[in-house]
Parts: C-alpha cells; structure tokens; sequence
C-alpha cells in the first residue's frame, strides 16, 4: 500500500501525490486516481496546474470547496459512467 499526501492551501491550492491518472476534469469537478482509491476535487474555476504521473503528483488551484475519498474499484468493473450507459 502506498502511502499518499493531500494538502489544500487556502482552499486554493491543492497538492496530491501517489496520482496515477486523473479520470475526468471540468472547472467544477476533478477526478483524480490514486494507488488507493480515487479523490473527488470540488469547487469553481479548477484548473490542473501541475501533473507528473512519473512523480505521482498533482497540483490543482482555483476555488476547492471539498476533497472526498472514493473506494478503489477493480479494473473490470468500470467506471460508474460505464455503468450507466450499459
């Protein structure tokens, strides 16, 4: 299991490591995966200022109003927009 760090500075500036991909990105939404599950970056105006999957790392800046853990789903599975459009 590799360990990870989240850090969110004035709610406009966060930095992740242990990234290995980002999902899907918008202004107001960022899915970013980790070695152990995913983050779910909330807020307005986002923007991934910095990814270097060889580092592990992301920065993102705009307004973040929340940061939320998602549970690590096998490969097989899919994401859950795979699921809906099945």
């Amino acid at each position: 299991m590799e360990n990870h760090t989240l850090n969110i500075d004035n709610r406009e500036r966060l930095t992740v490591t242990a990234v290995t991909d980002v999902e899907s990105a918008n202004e107001e939404t960022i899915l970013v995966l980790l070695a152990q599950g995913g983050l779910v970056v909330k807020g307005q105006k986002l923007h991934i200022q910095k990814l270097d999957l060889g580092e592990g790392k992301a920065v993102i800046t705009g307004n973040i109003q929340s940061a939320v853990y998602t549970e690590k789903k096998n490969k097989e599975e899919g994401s859950w927009l795979n699921k809906i459009f099945r």
